[in-house]
């Protein structure tokens, strides 16, 4: 039995006024007023709210949280950090659940092994991101390979490969380094300004630029230099699209559901509209550029020159290459959630590691162990030594990451089926029936010793199969090279004038603390 549309009933309503106001000569304005304030709370409080959800629908039979669906679990989900509700209705009723939002409006959440593999791996294009969850994203990011569905998705994929090959990270590893370095020396350079050694810093802000900057000079051959010049343009433009206040959080919230909320004139849209302006004036002078370097056989090892040049051959060949709007929207997209999920994952990282002092003395001691050139100031930038180094050889590093994005991953969940299933890697990462009694516990050892129902789909801070994320080897490399250079230059505590990141988390495409990652960070 299919769910009788609100459309249908009032149509009937309507139509059953009409013939009732002829029958009863009275006027169609009173008998339909009656009408529908007798039919309207009897559909959403009975039909809705009821009949529907405990009787009808084909979801009935699944483990349900209690509760009654007029106004469902929504408030108990806006008053907690995303996944955390979730997370504790898992483990209480099983790994896949249906909650509700108002007005009846069924919710599912994924945890289940085989459930999680037939929509990630086997059939992940079954589950397209629904449209007004695109709403605010395509505004910024563009409608790149995070945002593509179906075939354009494979299409594209298989388009961008060449850039993000091992090989191609590889060789943009030098990048890598020269960045990340320049973030600790410009952290040294305040402090030797200030005559102090030990100095508090706001590292998510730091990072955001670290990052903004890497992913211009390794993806595109352009450097933005927000590092040295914190007003750049770009770096200003995501600024403004990622710092809300309250009321400007609840108006993105509302874009979700209607463009109409995109057009109003407010502070935010108009922030929106700038920035966008400045982000797709840049990605188009991008683009023009390596498609004009790629038809004169030049260009370099960023990964955009790699993609034009194989754009172009697959052209030449009469395939269906990507198209000019297609690859500047590759740029907004790489440019846009390539540098903010990183930075977060990595501020993330140094506030874990600045609660877990013994974990960072360990994991500083096997860089310097393997890269020792990093010790002194005179080897520090030496390039051939920077070009042979491979973060990828430490093992501790490797459990400290992966421990980090498992415990809070910068993205906490992804919506794959319209408004009904979300897979929250949030409550997913923390399950016990996946990763043991000390879920919850930040541990890089666990890693060496995984047990058996940690299977990959128990991690799922980067998504699986073909809709997981292109740039995961990326990320990655940057953020062990970004931690390589900062843990051998510098000790990092929790700063207890300022709160604790973990109770102040807030969703912006990426989970970020409110007021910032805030570290006493001392030279050693």
């Amino acid at each position: 039995m299919n769910k009788i549309s609100f459309g249908l009933v009032m149509a009937a309503t309507t139509t059953a006024s009409f013939f009732a106001a002829r029958m009863l000569e009275l006027s169609f304005l009173q008998t339909i007023s009656i009408a529908w304030a007798i039919v309207i709370p009897l559909y959403v409080v009975v039909w809705q709210c009821y009949v529907f959800p405990f009787y009808v629908s084909e979801m009935r039979h699944i483990p349900t949280v209690a509760g009654f669906p007029l106004w469902g679990q929504f408030f108990d989900i806006i008053s907690h950090e995303v996944g955390e509700p979730q997370s504790k209705w898992h483990e209480q009723y099983g790994p896949m659940i249906r909650y509700f939002f108002p007005l009846g409006a069924e919710r599912l959440s994924i945890a289940e092994d085989e459930a999680l593999k037939h929509m990630t791996v086997r059939n992940p294009y079954n589950y397209p991101k629904p449209v007004r969850a695109k709403l605010w994203m395509v505004r910024i990011l563009g409608e790149g390979v995070l945002l593509a569905e179906g075939h354009e998705h494979v299409h594209q994929r298989k388009a961008l490969a060449p850039g993000f090959s091992i090989q191609s990270i590889r060789a943009l590893t030098p990048i890598f380094w020269e960045k990340s370095l320049l973030l600790a020396s410009c952290w040294r350079k305040e402090m030797r300004a200030d005559g102090v050694s030990t100095k508090s810093f706001e590292a998510l802000d730091w990072l955001n630029r670290t990052t903004l900057d890497i992913i211009g000079k390794a993806g595109f051959g352009y450097d933005v230099n927000s590092l040295e010049n914190p007003d750049a343009p770009l770096r200003e433009a995501y600024r403004l699209c990622f710092s809300f206040d309250i009321v400007s959080r609840i108006l993105i919230g509302l874009q979700a559901f209607s463009l109409v909320f995109n057009h109003l004139p407010s502070k935010v849209n108009r922030d929106i509209m700038q920035s966008r302006s400045i982000i797709l004036g840049k990605a188009t002078d991008i683009i023009e550029e390596k498609q004009e370097e790629a038809a004169n056989d030049a260009g370099g090892k960023e990964i955009l020159a790699l993609i034009a040049r194989d754009n172009k051959k697959l052209k030449e060949a009469g395939e269906a290459g990507l198209s000019f709007e297609t690859m500047r929207d590759q740029v907004m997209t790489f440019l846009g959630a390539g540098h903010d999920t990183t930075a977060t994952g990595v501020a993330w990282t140094l506030h874990l590691l600045s609660k877990h002092p013994i974990v960072q003395s360990r994991l500083r001691e096997e860089i310097k162990d393997h890269m020792p050139f990093l010790l002194d100031g005179n080897t520090r930038f030496d390039p051939d030594l920077v070009a042979a180094a491979d973060a990828d050889k430490l093992p501790y590093l490797d459990n400290v990451c992966r421990e980090a994005l498992r415990f809070i991953p910068p993205i906490p969940m992804t919506v794959p089926a319209g408004t009904v299933v979300y897979v929250l890697a949030n409550a997913i990462n923390r399950l016990p029936m996946y990763w043991g009694d000390r879920a919850d516990e930040f541990d890089s050892d666990r890693w060496d010793d995984l047990p058996a129902t940690a299977t990959p789909n128990a991690f799922m801070t980067f998504l699986q199969g073909p809709r997981g994320c292109i740039g995961r080897k990326f990320a990655e490399t940057e953020m062990k090279i970004l931690l390589c250079c900062l843990l051998t230059m510098y000790e990092f505590q929790r700063d207890f004038d300022t709160p604790d990141p973990e109770d102040w988390k807030m969703w912006r495409l990426v989970l970020r603390p409110r007021d910032g990652v805030t570290l006493r960070v001392t030279a050693i």
